[in-house]
């Protein structure tokens, strides 16, 4: 079977309405003031973009190896759960514990990871989204 891969940064809508008030009222319940306004549409709702593009997650080669690195640097047994939402924290990791982790990935993939990436990294799913991007990167250089 082959498999696709897409890769881009994320996604982003910022909705407008053209919304046009036309009543306020004020009442009071029990010292609290509640406001309502009526509105008047003119025209729908439209999505303006000003960038597109879709985020998609690491193979799943990657994460299965991400798995069995951090697996090996926290010394956890085979019945450990350990998936791509799995927090490192969760797993009982220290911050030195991160810093050894980030290191087998590099040693593994044959990567760099900058300090400030590696402080993003608090999850098995990002760390294998950021091993994808370096190592895409380092293909194109």
């Amino acid at each position: 079977m082959a498999a696709a891969s897409i890769t881009a940064a994320s996604l982003g809508f910022q909705p407008t309405m053209l919304i046009q008030p036309t009543k306020i009222n004020y009442s009071q319940v029990n010292g609290v003031k509640l406001v309502s306004m009526g509105s008047a549409r003119r025209g729908f709702a439209s999505l303006r973009t000003s960038r597109f593009s879709i985020s998609c997650a690491a193979k799943p080669e990657t994460v299965d190896k991400v798995c069995e690195i951090v697996r090996k640097q926290l010394a956890l047994t085979p019945e450990t759960d350990v998936t791509p939402d799995t927090k490192f924290t969760a797993l009982g990791a220290d911050s030195l514990d991160t810093v050894e982790i980030v290191m087998g990935l590099e040693e593994e993939f044959d990567i760099t990871v900058e300090e400030e990436n590696s402080d993003n990294i608090t999850t098995v799913q990002e760390a294998a989204d950021l091993i994808e991007k370096l190592v895409q990167k380092k293909a194109m250089a």
